[in-house]
């Protein structure tokens, strides 16, 4: 063998001596990634199952949403009537308490000038009736009257 072949194959070796280290990390790390590679499909599966159940839960969730929303335009269209209602028995309880103070406010005169020189009160003035109106249109306002005519 000649010194240029000597010397050829001198450099071979010492190029793989160097690249023998370098393979061997190579090595080490694909079979690191082929391990995580399959870490990561795994959590890739996990990922998309997730994800569809979450799906179905919106799902069931903008349904149950709906449901709700339905459920609350019924009962609001349900107490609109009863507010206008009770509205209206708020104003006409309102009137009746009016005239209610104003005929007890005529009654405290005739009893305190109705009264002897002793200062024993006679009898209570009787109350007026009231004056003939508009008929009570619910039982809610006949209890009404009642309980104010029991005053007296």
């Amino acid at each position: 063998m000649s010194t240029l072949e000597w010397l050829a194959q001198g450099a071979l070796l010492l190029l793989l001596a160097l690249a023998v280290p370098f393979a061997w990390r190579l090595e080490r790390q694909i079979v690191a990634l082929r391990r995580e590679g399959a870490a990561l499909e795994a959590g890739a599966a996990g990922i998309a199952a997730a994800s569809e159940a979450a799906e179905a839960t919106l799902t069931r969730l903008r349904g149950t949403a709906e449901q709700a929303g339905r459920a609350v335009a019924e009962r609001v269209a349900v107490a609109e009537p009863l507010r206008e209602d009770l509205r209206f028995l708020t104003e006409r309880a309102e009137m009746l308490a009016d005239r209610l103070d104003g005929l007890v406010r005529q009654a405290r005169p005739a009893t305190g000038a109705a009264q002897g020189y002793g200062g024993a009160p006679s009898e209570p003035a009787a109350m007026p009736e009231a004056p003939p109106g508009p008929a009570p249109r619910s039982e809610a306002e006949r209890e009404l009257l009642r309980a104010l005519r029991g005053i007296r």
